[in-house]
């Protein structure tokens, strides 16, 4: 897995002497003030990489199909975490936090910018609807959410503009396409752009002119394609460069060249939390393709959408639900299905109110599939499981759990890498004891039920991960730590 690793003495010793003002007489020299920046950054970063004093990271995976509740475990990690770091997708995501009954709905923000004494970075991974973004940071000021000079953007995160929203519509609407679900808000066709090198980035959103040229440009390539292939109307250059072009004054506070500011941070000895949005099983690698997500949504893009090195990366957690769910198409081998299933699907889905945060979409629902979160292991170099709604199974006097699949009539520990092949996956469920009696207020392991214990210590055997942390409910009170997982990523305990 990713984790910090041993510093061997350099074979070149640099001397301690060697100051930021040793740094300042080089610059002086070479007569540049941003080399100079650059140089005194590096010269300090470099001497304090190896010591104790780095800061702690942190990447927050889901382990699922996303929604496993990310958005609250990364905020109950800010009280000790310094900064929160986004580094895949785009408002595509919803994440949930609810604090004293109070709820709030996060899709681009990290969910640090609820605790003010946490810094919120969006980074370089994330791709950004400028008037999406500007409606979320209203409505966290509006509710009294301290924004200004907690929350950054990088310079280099990709726009999402709104041909890409017409061209996703036109693509998933089109006659004899398979449909992959997606929300409908460019999020694809913004990263297209991105790995085709025709996009736009945050630092060019702030450049006028290159503005104007750039959705000049690209309205009447994508006019004629969206024409041509949907029959979509034409969008209007003149009327988005200047909605655009006043977004990009109001974004522009917000913009910092953010690889610079997390790296600096952790060589302050700040600690960091990386937020994952989606889950494993959506990938664009490693999930159910082609139905996934367009992003890296596992612990690598964690490096590659922040620019901090995988070395600087110490722990990851997976986050799971204590059963299963799935927002639209795609496979879903422990789907809960059919006339007797279905009724079981929706009973979980009301008492777990799985609808989806941004789109509102029930939520395919299913039991515990722990090949697949062996796989999430496997892939994300998962340490600590947080196992999340463990209440909404309190009902339960019998609780079933996949713990492999067949092939054929035969057991099978390959995961498919098309989606065809979940077709012919045939899971095998154990049935573990239910507890059939609440764990809301809960809030030590020792004060949960037998069969409860039982469950997640049968989770930890089959996947080799500890829990860590269990949530029985919404409310950020809601939780209970266990003590290894508090020692080890420095939280308080109460």
């Amino acid at each position: 897995m990713l984790g910090r690793t041993h510093q061997a003495s350099p074979i070149f010793p640099v001397s301690q002497s060697y100051s930021a003002a040793a740094a300042q007489a080089v610059c002086a020299t070479l007569g540049r003030a941003a080399v100079c920046g650059r140089a005194i950054f590096q010269v300090e970063f470099s001497l304090s990489r190896g010591s104790a004093s780095r800061g702690r990271t942190a990447v927050i995976v889901g382990a699922q199909w996303g929604d496993e509740g990310k958005g609250k475990i990364v905020d109950v990690l800010t009280q000790t975490f310094s900064v929160v770091a986004r580094y895949a997708g785009g408002h595509n995501a919803g994440h949930t936090v609810i604090i004293n009954g109070k709820k709030f709905i996060l899709q681009l923000v990290p969910g640090g910018i609820l605790r003010p004494e946490c810094i919120s970075v969006v980074g370089n991974g994330v791709v950004i609807d400028p008037l999406a973004f500007l409606k979320e940071v209203a409505s966290l000021r509006a509710a009294g959410v301290k924004v200004d000079g907690n929350l950054f953007v990088s310079s280099r995160a990709q726009v999402i503009l709104p041909y890409h929203r017409m061209m996703e519509l036109g693509s998933e609407n089109a006659p004899g396409r398979v449909k992959i679900g997606t929300t409908s808000r460019g999020i694809g066709p913004a990263y297209e752009d991105k790995m085709g090198r025709r996009g736009l980035r945050v630092a060019d959103l702030l450049d006028s002119q290159l503005l104007r040229t750039h959705i000049e440009n690209a309205c009447r390539e994508k006019n004629m394609i969206a024409h041509a292939l949907f029959n979509s109307d034409p969008l209007d250059a003149d009327k988005m460069f200047g909605e655009y072009a006043d977004a990009a004054e109001q974004i522009a506070p917000f913009v910092r060249d953010t690889a610079l500011l997390l790296n600096h941070a952790l060589a302050e000895g700040k600690s960091i939390v990386f937020e994952g949005a989606q889950g494993t099983m959506l990938d664009i690698d490693h999930g159910t393709y082609p139905f996934v997500t367009s992003s890296s949504s596992t612990s690598g893009g964690a490096a590659t959408g922040t620019g901090v090195p995988p070395t600087s990366i110490d722990t990851v957690i997976g986050i799971t639900k204590a059963y299963c769910t799935r927002v639209g198409s795609g496979p879903f081998p422990s789907e809960l299905a059919g006339l007797q299933g279905g009724a079981q699907g929706e009973d979980l889905r009301k008492r777990g109110n799985e609808y989806g945060a941004v789109t509102g979409r029930p939520r395919r629902t299913g039991w515990l599939d722990l090949p697949l979160l062996r796989y999430a292991g496997m892939i994300n170099g998962i340490s600590w499981l947080v196992v999340t709604k463990l209440d909404v199974l309190d009902h339960l006097t019998e609780i079933p759990v996949c713990v492999g699949h067949k092939v054929d009539g035969k057991e099978t520990d390959e995961v498919p890498a098309q989606a065809c092949g979940y077709e012919k996956l045939e899971c095998i469920y154990r049935k573990m004891p239910g507890w059939a009696s609440s764990t809301q207020a809960i809030r030590t392991v020792e004060a949960l039920p037998k069969a409860a214990r039982e469950y997640l210590a049968f989770i930890e055997k089959e996947t080799g991960a500890r829990v860590g942390m269990i949530s029985t409910g919404p409310d950020r009170e809601q939780t209970i730590l266990v003590p290894d997982f508090i020692s080890e990523l420095g939280l308080k305990s109460g």
